[in-house]
C-alpha cells in the first residue's frame, strides 16, 4: 500500500513547539508523509516577548501552484491558525482543487478563547471562517469558537450536552460529519471534549486536568486526531488517542517544570503514536 500524504496548512515556528513544528513529526511516527503549506514563519510564537513574523501570504499561491502542476495528490488535508481573509480564499481554493473522493479535511478553526476572539478576527474574517468550515469534515473547535461560529453568547463556558449537541447538530449540517469541542473545563480537576458524530448519540470524554494551559496543545491534538483518523481509526478513538497523547506531554512538562508557553514535550512519547503493520 502507498504511503499516505496529509497537507499542513499552518505556520513554521521555530522555537515555542506549535503549529507545523508539532503537526509534521506527530504525524510522520504514525508513517504519514507531512507535506507543509506555510501560513506565515516565525522566529518564536506570540506568547514570548520577542518574535521574529514574516506573513507568507504573498507567495503562498505560487508556492501551491507548484504542487498544482505537479498533479500532486493528498489523503488528507489539515488547516490550523488563519491569520486574513485572503488566507481563507487561498486554503478554499487549495481544498477545492486537492480534496478528491476519500480525501477527507480537518479545519481547527483557531480563532480564539476564554469567550474572545484573538485580536487579528475582524469580522470579514470571522465570516470567511464560518465558509471554510463548510469544507470540514472533521471540526475541532474549543468552546470560544464553537460559540462563535454558531453566533452564539458564551455565557461565561456553562453550556450543558444538550445546548453542545443542538450547536453541533446545526453545525454539521453545513458540512463537518465529526466534531470535537475541546478543552472545556469540565470542574477543578477535569477537562471535557465533548465528541460529535452525525448521526450518533455524542459522547463526553473526561481527562485530568494537568496544570494551566499550554501553547501548542490544540495542534497536538489536531495532528493525532488526523493521523490517527487516516490510519482506519474511528473518530471517537481517535479523539480519545489524541487526549491521552496530550495529557501523557502535559504531565512530563509538570513534573520537569517546563514553561507554559515552551508548549508540549511531545518529542519524548512519539514511539507511542507508532502503530503496528507494515512495513
Amino acid at each position: 500500500m502507498p504511503q499516505k500524504k496529509i497537507a499542513l496548512i499552518n505556520d513554521i515556528t521555530g522555537f515555542g513547539r506549535c503549529s507545523i513544528a508539532v503537526m509534521a513529526p506527530i504525524v510522520s511516527a504514525m508513517k504519514i508523509q507531512s507535506v507543509v503549506v506555510p501560513t506565515a514563519i516565525l522566529s518564536t510564537h506570540t506568547q514570548f516577548s520577542e518574535y521574529y513574523f514574516d506573513d507568507y501570504t504573498p507567495k503562498m499561491r505560487d508556492y501551491i501552484q507548484t504542487y498544482k502542476n505537479l498533479d500532486m495528490e493528498f489523503d488528507a488535508i489539515a488547516t490550523g491558525f488563519l491569520g486574513s481573509v485572503e488566507q481563507v480564499d487561498i486554503v478554499v481554493d487549495f481544498i477545492r482543487h486537492f480534496k478528491k473522493p476519500g480525501v477527507f479535511t480537518l479545519v481547527d478553526p483557531v480563532m480564539g478563547d476564554y469567550g474572545k476572539l484573538y485580536k487579528t478576527y475582524t469580522p470579514e474574517l470571522s465570516a470567511k471562517m464560518k465558509n471554510l468550515v463548510r469544507y470540514a469534515d472533521i471540526l475541532t473547535p474549543n468552546l470560544t469558537e464553537l460559540c462563535a461560529l454558531m453566533d452564539e453568547d458564551y455565557h461565561n463556558g456553562e453550556f450543558d450536552a444538550k445546548a453542545l449537541t443542538a450547536m453541533c447538530e446545526k453545525l454539521s449540517a453545513q458540512g463537518p460529519a465529526h466534531i470535537v469541542v475541546t478543552g472545556i473545563h469540565y470542574n477543578d480537576k477535569q477537562i471535557m471534549n465533548f465528541v460529535y458524530s452525525r448521526g450518533e448519540s455524542p459522547r463526553v470524554l473526561l481527562v485530568d486536568r494537568i496544570g494551566g494551559d499550554r501553547s501548542g496543545t490544540g495542534d497536538v491534538i489536531s495532528a493525532v486526531i488526523a493521523g490517527k483518523y487516516l490510519n482506519g481509526h474511528d473518530f471517537y478513538d481517535s479523539v480519545r488517542c489524541a487526549a491521552d497523547y496530550a495529557s501523557k506531554c502535559i504531565g512530563y512538562c509538570e513534573k520537569n517544570k517546563v514553561p507554559e508557553h515552551w508548549g508540549l514535550c511531545f518529542e519524548m512519547y512519539l514511539r507511542d503514536l507508532i502503530e503496528d503493520g507494515e512495513p
